[in-house]
């Protein structure tokens, strides 16, 4: 049986859960619209790019370049030389500086003044008419490549609501390249492996180029294969799809998703009156933040709707901290008739929701309005017996906190207005019940709710970053969290990996589940 406390924490948790979307109203919603935004700022993108930079060198490295280079010469009195490089391979790549820059034609991204160390085998032979045998020699050889650009302009669009990833261009130049000869008579032969400096720079170019291109298929392919739902548990998924295309602008990048909750059995309707004319957008008053995430309070609604429609507000209350408070006995000098029906009877409270609880959020706090019905059960023996019906209204506030990667808080209560709604037992007077409904409210109900919510609930974190310094912005129908974000070197980029955990209460299911998705990807 569940306690009075559960019916808060349904309450509660329509203040926080970020997960949680879907409105219960009229008109059918249409998957176009946006009800969550996520900013990456121009700082956010720094360190984004500084990250996969760094990964991508130790991805790339080493390096085998596919092809062996030979090159023919005819020399006088040597006659035909035959010159050989074989086995190049980068193993160490340093880049001085990079930049990633936003416009209409896409994503840019640089690194120039980037060194690039090679070896290689060198191998050559001739003969002529003086000297009747061949002669060779070879060793091995260090190259140092100075001064390179490497460049990609990356598009990035919806499609069909996944984020489809194309390389509009790219490129390597390499300005100079110094080739050092080690082993046989390199001194001898230092000016004709000097001829290879092109054809090394550009296979170096060619190498570089192709991988780079190899990366962005996967990465591309990783964002296309995302899924468009993430279960949250047995009765609701998060709708995750995109929303119109990212909109770049100079220094930031934003992404809509839809962010609503679904049933995953039918389309939920959403009401003119929380549908918003125009998509969200993230504004954080510190502009240096690197992520921003903008939470509609349509997305809240939507939990209380789908919650309520699937019949999770509805419970018996049969056992309270005072426990005389559930016997007839108790409400003796509340409802005289009552007793002197049922004297000494067991009672039980059956709560339900008349409707979804409604969800405000202003430039100062969230503000939830909960509408619902107490039916007062007789119990005597195996019979239950209703005697009244009260309509409750209650009102409260909640705050939210960042905890780690989590969105916490507490709740309070700020008004309890009661009517009755029918009776058996005659009139109630009612001004003495709210009194102890409040008294239920505030030292069960409440309390109970703030435990719960104290832990916080999973935002969608990629694993490895958490964040940092993070504040809460309240706006007009907005919750904005907007945070700086740090990496665990623990965790290599090459696998990125994006964990998604939810969590159900007992009393929601009859088990606690928890659902874990993880999606890695190569990089490169």
């Amino acid at each position: 049986m569940a306690s009075l406390a559960f019916f808060f924490v349904l309450i509660s948790s329509t203040f926080l859960s970020s997960q949680a979307n879907n409105l219960h109203l009229q008109q059918l919603r249409t998957q176009d619209e946006s009800f969550t935004s996520i900013l990456v700022s121009q700082n956010g993108l720094d360190f984004v790019k500084d990250l996969l930079v760094n990964e991508a060198i130790s991805s790339i490295i080493p390096l085998q370049l596919p092809a062996t280079i030979e090159r023919s010469a005819r020399i006088p009195f040597l006659g035909n030389v035959h010159m050989v490089i074989s086995n190049v391979t980068i193993y160490k790549i340093d880049v001085l500086a990079s930049y990633v820059k936003l416009g209409n034609s896409g994503i840019a991204i640089v690194a120039s003044g980037t060194t690039c160390n090679l070896t290689m085998k060198w191998h050559y032979s001739y003969s002529s008419w003086l000297v009747p045998i061949e002669i060779s020699d070879g060793g091995r050889a260090s190259v140092e490549v100075e001064g390179m650009e490497v460049g990609l302009t990356l598009g990035l669009e919806n499609h069909e609501g996944t984020l489809k990833l194309s390389l509009l261009e790219s490129g390597c130049y390499v300005k100079e390249i110094t080739i050092k000869l080690d082993g046989g008579a390199s001194w001898l032969y230092q000016g004709m492996i000097n001829a290879f400096e092109e054809q090394i720079g550009s296979a170096v170019e060619s190498a570089i180029t192709n991988k780079l291109k190899d990366g962005i298929l996967k990465l591309d392919s990783f964002l296309q294969s995302l899924p468009k739902e993430i279960p949250v548990d047995d009765n609701a998924s998060l709708n995750v799809s995109f929303v119109e295309n990212p909109q770049l602008s100079s220094s930031s990048i934003e992404f809509d998703i839809n962010g609503l909750f679904t049933d995953g059995k039918k389309v939920q309707p959403v009401s003119n009156h929380y549908r918003q004319a125009s998509q969200p957008s993230v504004f954080c008053i510190d502009q240096s933040k690197m992520l921003g995430i903008s939470l509609d309070e349509a997305v809240f609604n939507s939990a209380s709707a789908l919650y309520y429609d699937a019949e999770f507000m509805e419970w018996i209350v049969d056992k309270v901290p005072d426990q005389a408070l559930l016997n007839t006995a108790g409400w003796r000098f509340i409802i005289p008739q009552l007793y002197k029906k049922y004297p000494n009877d067991d009672m039980n409270l059956n709560i339900s929701l008349s409707s979804s609880p409604v969800i405000r959020i202003s430039e100062h706090n969230i503000g939830a309005t909960v509408y619902a019905d107490v039916i007062i059960d007789v119990v005597e023996g195996s019979q239950v017996i209703p005697v009244a019906c009260i309509s409750l209204v209650i009102r409260g506030t909640g705050s939210v906190k960042i905890m780690g990667n989590n969105l916490g808080g507490s709740v309070k209560l700020d008004d309890l207005a009661m009517s009755l709604k029918w009776s058996k037992i005659g009139n109630l007077r009612m001004y003495l019940i709210q009194p102890v409904m409040w008294t239920l409210v505030q030292t069960v109900g409440i309390p109970y709710a703030n435990s719960y919510l104290g832990k916080g609930f999973p935002l969608p974190i990629i694993h490895g970053f958490t964040l940092q310094n993070a504040e809460i912005i309240f706006s007009s129908s907005k919750v904005t969290v907007c945070s700086n974000v740090s990496y665990s070197e623990s965790d290599n980029l090459n696998q990125v990996p994006i964990h998604i955990k939810c969590n159900q209460t007992k009393e929601m299911a009859s088990n606690t589940h928890q659902y874990q998705k993880v999606w890695p990807i190569n990089l490169f």
